[in-house]
């Protein structure tokens, strides 16, 4: 009988969930499993109600990232309402959607990077966790702090001038939007006073992302080796290969490179994409039907869209693209902490399509709904800014919901994470008798890496402690040690 290390709760990630490490009489790694012990029942509690409501519904999910659910469900109602995917909308109604959609991976993406993933490049894994939080950030680079709140809070602007509230609001319904851009809105985003405009978060972003190069060339052991393993990546692509974070084709690459799910339409992902039910976890694992559940699993999210994307069509973000798929000389990144670099393109390339939308006329006028012959069944997928969500409805002839089915960036991500578990366990727990701090914090890097939403609930801020405790082969505690 060995040794049981146990990590609960995992902090500075959304939601609850904990770790468990087995280690032989040896102290080698003999298991480690991520599982997530809150219980999400939204796809049985909305059965019942009219379709039209899932779009407000869904979205009380998260409250980070309920954007994404917002829109998704409404992808999926419009191919109910006979609007069509995606393209299928009028101008102003697909325009509108983006517009939000660029906001809320613009605002959630800023807070991953500079509020809870920043306190571990500043002072590293095992540095003191009285300094390793936003405040500490604060008090060490005050400039690098205030950009993060003043870029988030302005995605939060773009999101409640597109949706009608910051949180939780209401724009984009079944085959379209339900409001214009007001000219106002728009120029206060494109022109508003320093620094609350479009082009300071350009100049911003690019100063992040100079940021993490300068910390990279420094710090190329813990960006590169850190936890590095083979995977597969699956994403939303536009027809012609570019990076889409609204709308496309789905499209899976394997650890070399080469295609496995052929740019497939996500009406159809049922037929390739399985989910597996394991006793330890709440949460599912996704496979690719075709590999079987060994083999078939995959990545998803921001280094997932860089291994499977052809080419970015914004300028600036394509000039970093270009150097991100240099440094690994066109093959796929599985370097998990060059998620971080992945997730400050993808805010790039957010802010010059913000821009780009809000100096398109037809977000002030134009048809806001489409509707044609109405279907039983629809799908609805989006680039939610951890990866790629599923939004999958039925409805009755009464128009009531009678099957959902979501599978959330985090659950298509849950296989990778404990992958990424299993890799930094040995690497720094293996043969340790003593629990360090160092150690605590290292496992959960590599899980925040994936900005992992464990509930589909809201950020975990303030005094959320981390446990790991050391059994010896008696089950007696020897060791124990608290994160503060």
């Amino acid at each position: 009988m060995g040794q049981k290390l146990t990590i609960d709760p995992v902090t500075r990630v959304e939601g609850h969930g904990k770790v468990t490490i087995h280690l032989d009489n040896d102290g080698n790694i003999e298991q480690t499993r991520l599982h997530i012990v809150e219980f999400r029942g939204f796809e049985r509690f909305i059965q019942g109600r009219p379709y039209w409501e899932a779009p407000v519904l869904v979205q009380r999910l998260c409250g980070i990232c309920p954007v994404s659910h917002h829109l998704a469900a409404a992808k999926a109602l419009d191919v109910i309402v006979g609007a069509g995917t995606g393209e299928g909308l009028t101008p102003t109604g697909e325009k509108m959607r983006r517009l939000m959609h660029y906001g809320q991976i613009f605002q959630s993406h800023t807070f991953h990077f500079f509020h809870l993933a920043s306190p571990d490049l500043l002072f590293g894994a095992d540095g003191d966790p009285l300094k390793r939080n936003i405040i500490g950030v604060t008090l060490e680079n005050k400039e690098l702090a205030v950009q993060g709140v003043l870029m988030r809070k302005y995605g939060q602007e773009v999101i409640k001038a597109t949706a009608g509230k910051k949180i939780h609001g209401t724009g984009a319904i079944p085959g379209g939007i339900n409001k214009h851009l007001t000219s106002e809105d728009k120029e206060y985003l494109l022109n508003g006073l320093e620094p609350m405009n479009i082009n300071k978060m350009i100049d911003w972003t690019q100063a992040a992302l100079e940021f993490f190069h300068d910390y990279h060339s420094q710090n190329k052991e813990l960006i590169d080796n850190f936890s590095v393993f083979p995977s597969s990546s699956l994403s939303l692509v536009r027809k012609d290969g570019a990076l889409d974070l609204y709308h496309g084709v789905l499209r899976a690459v394997d650890a070399d490179g080469k295609i496995i799910l052929h740019d497939i339409d996500y009406q159809e992902y049922h037929k390739y994409i399985d989910e597996e039910v394991r006793t330890w976890s709440y949460m599912k694992f996704p496979y690719l039907k075709e590999l079987g559940k060994k083999t078939g699993w995959y990545t998803v999210g921001p280094l997932a869209r860089m291994n499977t994307a052809e080419f970015i069509d914004t300028p600036i973000a394509q000039k970093e693209f270009e150097r991100f798929k240099a440094y690994t000389k066109g093959k796929p990144n599985n370097m998990s902490m060059h998620m971080h670099w992945a997730r400050l393109i993808e805010i790039l390339h957010s802010a010059e399509m913000i821009k780009q939308l809000l100096n398109d006329p037809d977000i002030l006028e134009g048809e806001l709904v489409i509707k044609g012959q109405k279907l039983l069944e629809g799908v609805g997928l989006i680039e939610a800014p951890r990866g790629t969500l599923f939004h999958h409805y039925k409805i009755n002839e009464n128009d009531q919901i009678a099957m959902t089915n979501l599978i959330v960036s985090t659950t298509n991500n849950n296989q990778p994470m404990n992958e990424a578990v299993n890799f930094v366990a040995n690497k720094v727990m293996k043969g340790k008798l003593k629990i360090t701090e160092g150690m605590l914090n290292a496992v959960e890097v590599a899980i925040r890496a994936y900005d992992p939403c464990l509930s589909c609930a809201t950020h975990a801020l303030g005094q959320m402690p981390l446990e790991i405790s050391l059994y010896d082969v008696n089950n007696k505690l020897i060791d124990l040690k608290r994160s503060r």
